[in-house]
């Protein structure tokens, strides 16, 4: 079949990009055209995607990426200042979107949140809402939850935004591999079709992190800070050192309970998680006051603060639960995980000197997540404490005993937990 004028010139421009020169906004519409009409097939999509880690993109280029994805797919629209935020990822058990977005709406901003499900984590963002309400939803229903509740949690992987960028991941997943550039690309493009005015990025970097080398999260912070003014959104950049998750459970419902320890104020809440959501969630609304008359002096995180600590979080976060369908009462101690249940002690005295985030998202899919949302990992011990011989380092949660069995089994094989 003889290609069309605009796959021979999708072609083309492949082929330039693979001996490394530079592609003008028509040859990238034209690809992106092409992929998001699934019309160049998987071999010449896979040829792209290979050819932008090899050579990378200039930032004219990634600019023409993150436009022409946007101009292929359908948009959110919301009038006003529309917040947002989204963080690189990579960190086991650190929930923090759940209490960013009720804070933001109920100090009356629009937060249309959509997240995605995890790919190799113990769970998405979306996993987790999912436990107290549903996430699927089209993107005029979305403007119809921000209009009625100020904000929303859903999956945006059912949306279309950037199809051409979920084309082009599907394709990359089997390799797990995934170029800066295309990070980069990806998180824009969609923050552009969902109308963000003002945005936080958070940029998690560390040993165990999808980002390991802070050069590259300011490489990063860089490349987006310059899209964003190309399209007139509001950002700020936090980055930050991770050693550890800050909450305590990982997996879907251990993860909400995490979320609404926090939202109700509990005596247990994970304190680091609070500090963390608190510490975007004042970032995000000091950016937004910034541009509302009357409010340019407010410090977000004393409203963030406020938010949390009168209720009123909780309270938007009960009316987002209703908006979505979901129950309005769920509290923190209905949240319970799976049935088969497992406590790992330390073999030693000592003092908890690191916790690997890639060995435990390993142990929390064997067990199930995040498909199993009952599957999970509780820590019970944190870095820099002490610990005595037979002490409860962590407890393994799954609805499934033969995966259960597995998990023990692996955790005698390989360090979750180091001990000085």
């Amino acid at each position: 079949m003889t290609p069309t004028s605009s796959q021979q010139l999708a072609i083309e421009a492949i082929k330039k990009k693979l001996v490394g020169k530079p592609l003008s906004y028509n040859e990238i519409f034209a690809i992106m055209d092409e992929i998001a009409s699934q019309r160049l097939g998987p071999v010449l999509t896979t040829y792209f995607a290979a050819a932008g880690f090899k050579e990378g993109f200039s930032d004219e280029e990634l600019y023409f990426l993150t436009k022409s994805m946007v101009a292929t797919g359908p948009k959110l629209h919301f009038k006003g200042i529309v917040a947002d935020k989204h963080s690189t990822g990579g960190v086991a058990g650190t929930r923090t979107t759940m209490i960013l977005v009720p804070i933001i709406a109920a100090a009356g901003f629009q937060i249309p949140k959509n997240s995605s499900r995890a790919i190799t984590s113990p769970a998405g963002t979306a996993d987790t809402m999912e436990v107290v309400a549903p996430v699927t939803f089209t993107p005029r229903a979305i403007e119809r939850l921000v209009a009625r509740a100020g904000g929303c949690i859903v999956w945006g992987g059912h949306l279309g935004l950037a199809p051409a960028d979920d084309i082009i991941i599907q394709v990359e997943q089997p390799l797990a591999f995934e170029s800066f550039d295309k990070i980069i690309v990806s998180i824009m493009a969609k923050k552009v079709a969902s109308a963000d005015t003002h945005l936080v990025l958070d940029i998690p970097v560390g040993p165990t992190m999808k980002i390991a080398h802070f050069k590259d999260a300011e490489i990063i912070a860089k490349k987006f800070t310059f899209l964003a003014k190309k399209f007139d959104i509001k950002v700020i950049v936090d980055i930050n050192q991770i050693r550890q998750n800050a909450g305590r459970g990982v997996g879907p419902v251990l993860e909400a309970r995490d979320v609404f320890q926090v939202l109700e104020q509990d005596k247990n809440r994970p304190l680091a998680l609070e500090a963390r959501a608190l510490r975007l969630a004042g970032k995000l609304l000091s950016l937004c006051f910034a541009d509302t008359p009357g409010k340019k002096d407010v410090i977000g995180e004393d409203v963030a603060r406020e938010m949390l600590t009168s209720g009123k979080a909780l309270s938007k976060m009960h009316e987002i639960i209703k908006t979505q369908g979901g129950n309005p009462h769920v509290e923190s101690r209905q949240l319970k995980p799976g049935k088969f249940t497992h406590d790992v002690p330390s073999h030693q005295k000592g003092r908890v000197s690191s916790i690997n985030n890639k060995q435990v998202t390993v142990i929390c899919r064997i067990l199930g997540c995040p498909t199993d949302k009952l599957a999970g990992m509780y820590v019970h011990r944190k870095l820099e404490e002490h610990v005595d011989k037979g002490d409860i380092l962590c407890s393994l949660y799954s609805s499934d005993k033969w995966r259960l069995k597995e998990s023990i089994e692996t955790m005698k094989n390989i360090a979750v937990f180091s001990l000085e």
